[in-house]
């Protein structure tokens, strides 16, 4: 690289982080103390300067993660089989919406959208919808998806949100969708939950909590941990759920994101689940330079599931992402890909994707979940 471009880099960095702070500013308090939700607001999805809203993608051996679908096709193709019955199950009439929660790229949309394409029945009736807060990831996805959409005669569109078209029969899907929305990080101290985020400084950004003056929505948090306990809760994460719920007038909300239950990140996660990932490397400060990683939190599924029913959603099933896929299935849908691999190459390399997807996403959910008022004789009960 020639001086110049590297001069121009070193002021494109110094302006990206200047912008930061400014929006870091405007998100604090008089005291200059900032909420970490609001931080992760800011390092992923501030205009122009967040992870997600940069130019390259995050996914895939090129980027600085991969998803599921980014492991193995089937992944897409095992999603779009539990999706179709789902659409399949609802009575003739009204159209069909797959509106998707945080598309990425696209690579699971596209796949998914190959196989509700084989169900003439679906196919005629079915609508493939995009929701996503980046503008950049959304048209990267638009242009792989519908693609797609227009070889196999399935409509596919952008939206500005869950509800942006009004109530709607379908299925809403959300893939690693949760784990990456705004969350507060809450601190016990012996007597009560305080906010930890940052505080600016002359020296950058640094840790620092607040005094107990920002209650928690319900359900409760934990009593009596032991003092130094970080738990993470996410509004933002729960706020999708009850636009979900307000929307969706038949069909299914599938969630897939790695998390536990709150009982479980409290024996294995005392010192909390934040992770700021960069270049496929777990970075040691998330607090450095903000929008150059990625930061997430493992989904509190205690949490989900509570704030998913008080918001009128009926569970049809919570349990490992691997024994989903089982259910949904996978085992078929891997036999055909080996029948059909072009080459012993080609198998062994769909045999060792089907095994990352299976064993290397262990800590992965699948929570389906229903409007509670469809009859519980519907087929997506299971």
């Amino acid at each position: 690289m020639s001086e110049p471009a590297q001069g121009a880099s070193t002021d494109e960095d110094a302006a990206r982080r200047e912008r930061v702070q400014v929006l870091l500013r405007r998100a604090s308090d008089t005291d200059g103390f900032v909420p970490f939700d609001r931080f992760m607001e800011v390092a992923l999805y501030g205009e122009g300067v967040g992870f997600y809203t940069r130019e390259g993608s995050p996914f895939g051996p090129e980027g600085d993660y991969y998803t599921a679908a980014h492991a193995s096709p089937l992944f897409g193709r095992t999603v779009g089989e539990r999706v179709r019955s789902v659409l399949a199950a609802i009575p003739e009439g009204p159209p069909l919406r797959v509106l998707e929660v945080g598309p990425g790229d696209g690579v699971l949309g596209a796949a998914a959208l190959a196989g509700l394409a084989e169900d003439p029945a679906v196919r005629k009736r079915v609508e493939y919808v995009l929701v996503d807060r980046s503008p950049t990831l959304s048209v990267r996805a638009y242009e792989r998806v519908s693609e797609v959409g227009r070889s196999v005669g399935i409509p596919v569109r952008a939206a500005g949100g869950v509800g942006a078209d009004g109530p709607f029969l379908g299925v809403v899907l959300a893939n690693e969708v949760l784990d990456a929305q705004p969350a507060r990080r809450l601190l016990w101290d012996g007597e009560g939950w305080q906010d930890v985020g940052v505080r600016l400084t002359d020296d950058g950004f640094v840790p620092a909590t607040a005094p107990r003056d920002r209650p928690v929505p319900p359900p409760e948090l934990p009593r009596n941990p032991a003092p130094g306990t970080f738990v993470e809760v996410s509004p933002m994460a729960e706020a999708l759920l009850r636009e979900v719920a307000d929307h969706l007038v038949a069909g299914l909300f599938l969630v897939l994101d790695y998390g536990m239950d709150e009982s479980e990140l409290l024996v294995a996660h005392p010192f909390g689940t934040l992770a700021a990932v960069r270049r496929h490397r777990f970075v040691e400060d998330p607090f450095e330079d903000p929008g150059t990683a990625d930061l997430s939190v493992f989904v509190n599924f205690s949490r989900v599931r509570a704030v998913a029913a008080s918001a009128g959603l009926r569970e049809v099933a919570f349990r490992r992402q691997a024994e989903a896929l089982g259910e949904w299935g996978f085992p078929r849908l891997l036999e055909e890909a080996i029948r059909s691999a072009p080459s012993r190459e080609a198998e062994v390399r769909t045999r060792l994707a089907a095994k990352n997807l299976l064993f290397g996403f262990e800590r992965f959910c699948a929570l389906e979940l229903a409007p509670r008022e469809r009859d519980d004789r519907s087929p997506t009960a299971t």
